[in-house]
């Protein structure tokens, strides 16, 4: 994974970024010595947000499939809520 530091933004800008994903998908920012962001190619983003998705849906279909759901209207479930609060 590539590193930028917060000075070359700073400096180079857009084009820091641009060459540090040239040598990798994820590019990690450094302020001040310490990583605080990542950035990425949005189409890699893209990519990553469909796994997620896929992954969510993966554990909706277990908990269905093992009966670890409930079943009720709209109203039973505000009501439900408000009693949890």
């Amino acid at each position: 994974m590539s590193h930028i530091t917060a000075n070359d933004l700073k400096i180079k800008g857009v084009a820091a970024i641009e060459a540090a994903l040239s040598q990798s998908s994820e590019a990690i920012v450094s302020v001040r010595g310490k990583d605080r962001f990542v950035v990425m190619d949005f189409a890699h983003y893209q990519y990553l947000r469909e796994c997620e998705l896929d992954a969510a849906l993966a554990e909706t279909r277990a908990d269905l499939a093992a009966g670890r759901f409930i079943e009720e209207s709209a109203e039973q479930h505000l009501a439900r809520l408000d009693q949890l609060a």
